[in-house]
Parts: structure tokens; C-alpha cells; sequence
């Protein structure tokens, strides 16, 4: 699937946090079980954001992973269920042999990014997504002209983990801002499997979470259940 075409279900992105996991902060092993569950699943993209690794933990867990998805027969599809995307970190996506990165607002511009990933991979590899994470009208239609292969925005409704970037954007300014770009909008930010399909009515192409599907307690039924789910 080219992520900048309507893709034909909702792309699901479980965005990754092993905080939240047995053992904590220091859990990478049952961060990389989590994630190949979460591939197993049938989970569309993987976002690896786990900002307090330092660069060789970071690469070693994106090679581990890709490890484990070449043994499964997934990492030479381009952008397979269970491809991995790593959050800001261009080099580690790059030398890992990543599906992608996903950049904040803050990061690298979009543009810059695109010639860096021109200039290191050759025409005969498999596509790369940028995607960008965004919390404003004026931040989607920027990034999207700048070249984003889809953008995630929120918080759409209220959780902890996206408190700082202030209160609940809602379904009206979700709905807008996916009439407002042509690439693929996923909604963040409280996504349950009940709000999940008003998300889907709004507009977005998808939903990216953490807990809903790092808690899940049948994964691949609730993977089939939201793929399951009309898009708009």
C-alpha cells in the first residue's frame, strides 16, 4: 500500500513505549515480544519511540527487529504489517533499513529529510515513509506540502501521555484537518476501540495508540476488529 493513495482498511500504528511494559523502563526484551505480537497481529506499522535509548540501544533494538521481521518473511515489502518507523532518528531508520521515520513538529524539516534519504538509498530499494506527528491545522498543511507521506494528529481525545501538548483537539478539528491535507491522517491521543470508529467517520485513514494496543489482551482479534472498520 503507497501511503499517499486511500488505503483500502484503516492503517493501524502502535506506537511503542516499554515503560508501560513488565520491568519498566529497562523491559527490551518484553518490548521486542510486544512488538512481534504486535507484527504477528497483522498491526500495519510499528513507531518506535523509546527517546531515552542511547543511539546504539536504539539500533540494536531496530536490528533486532528487522531481524526477526526478514526471518518472517515481512521485511522486504516496503511497508509490510509490522513495519518499523523510527521516531526523529533518521541515521538509526537509515542504517537500520527501517519502512520509515516519524518526525515531531520540532524535528528535521520534511524537506531536508527527503533529500537525506535520496542522497543514502539507492532507486532499487523499497520505500521509505516520513511521516510527521502534528497538533495544529497550520502544522498538518505545512507538513503535508512539505511532503509527508501521512501525518498522525491529536490528541483527539484526553490521556496522559499527550497532556503536554495541551487539551483534546476533538472530532470537529480532527475532521478538518484530514479535509484540509491529501495524505493519510491518523488520529492519536485516548483512541479506544469504541471511539475508534468516529475517528474513521471524521475522516482519518487510521488510528496510532500505545495503550490499546500495547494492553490489548487478544491482539489479533482486536487488530481484525478495527480492520474491519468503514473508512469515510
Amino acid at each position: 500500500m503507497s501511503p499517499r493513495n486511500k488505503p483500502s482498511r484503516p492503517i493501524l500504528c502502535y506506537v511503542t513505549d516499554r515503560a508501560g511494559l513488565p520491568r519498566g523502563s529497562g523491559a527490551i526484551p518484553s518490548l521486542l515480544a510486544k512488538v512481534a505480537q504486535a507484527q504477528s497481529a497483522g498491526v500495519d506499522w510499528i513507531q518506535i519511540r523509546e527517546k531515552d535509548l542511547s543511539s546504539r540501544e536504539l539500533a540494536g533494538l531496530v536490528a533486532a527487529l528487522m531481524d526477526w521481521a526478514a526471518a518472517q518473511g515481512l521485511a522486504e515489502k516496503g511497508a509490510p504489517p509490522g513495519g518499523i518507523l523510527v521516531n526523529d532518528r533518521l541515521d538509526v531508520a537509515l542504517t537500520g533499513k527501517a519502512a520509515g521515520v516519524h518526525l515531531g513538529e520540532n524535528s528535521l524539516p520534511v524537506e531536508d529529510v527527503r533529500k537525506l534519504v535520496h542522497t543514502a538509498r539507492s532507486r532499487t530499494d523499497s520505500p521509505f515513509l516520513i511521516g510527521v506527528s502534528c497538533h495544529s491545522l497550520q502544522a498538518a498543511r505545512a507538513a503535508a506540502k512539505a511532503g509527508a507521506d501521512y501525518l498522525i494528529f491529536g490528541p483527539v481525545f484526553a490521556t496522559p501521555s499527550k497532556a503536554a501538548y495541551g487539551a483534546p483537539q476533538g472530532l470537529d478539528r480532527l475532521a478538518e484537518v484530514c479535509r484540509a491535507v491529501k495524505v493519510p491522517v491518523l488520529a492519536i491521543g485516548g483512541i479506544e476501540r469504541q471511539n475508534a470508529t468516529s475517528c474513521l467517520a471524521a475522516g482519518a485513514s487510521g488510528i496510532a495508540a500505545i495503550r490499546l494496543f500495547q494492553d490489548a489482551p487478544d491482539l489479533p482479534s482486536l487488530v481484525r476488529a478495527l480492520h474491519a472498520l468503514p473508512l469515510r
